[in-house]
């Protein structure tokens, strides 16, 4: 009985000092994590844009593009796969937050991605609009560890 109402007490306290994240940093994380997605798929993104962008995620990471089944957790293999779309032909590309939820070292963000590209191994353009849901888990060094792509 003891130990069941000790876990009752120190239960909850675990959680709170797993959140070490207020909701507003949070957000301004989501929202870099944004605009840094956003840099890297443009008409003159650059290398630093893709290396911008690895910045925000911790060394041990995943990131999962769940509609496709494909799993990343190597930062050369993210970064390797960003520059191999820079010879993709980009003629725009849009991304709005449409809503940010926190919680817990967690951000979900349900944005619309839009754009025109035509992709190098295609010889036709794709015009798309999609509205996407992000879920992004943080560290307490507010790096990445988990982004979870629910495609549209």
């Amino acid at each position: 009985m003891y130990k069941l109402l000790l876990l009752f007490v120190f239960l909850p306290l675990s959680f709170t000092a797993n959140a070490a994240l207020s909701e507003g940093e949070l957000e301004q994380l989501a929202t870099k994590f944004v605009e840094a997605k956003n840099a890297r798929q443009q008409p003159e993104t650059t290398t630093q844009d893709i290396d911008a962008f690895i910045n925000l995620i911790a060394d041990e990471f995943v990131d999962e593009h769940v509609k496709f089944k494909v799993t990343i957790t190597e930062k050369s293999a993210l970064r390797e796969g960003m520059i191999a779309k820079m010879s993709d032909k980009i003629y725009y590309s849009s991304i709005v937050i449409n809503e940010i939820m926190t919680g817990g070292n967690v951000a979900i963000i349900k944005m619309t991605e839009s754009g025109k590209v035509r992709p190098n191994h295609l010889d036709k353009d794709i015009t798309y609009s999609s509205v996407n849901i992000v879920t992004l888990e943080f560290n307490d060094d507010k790096l990445i560890t988990y982004i979870r792509r629910h495609h549209g």
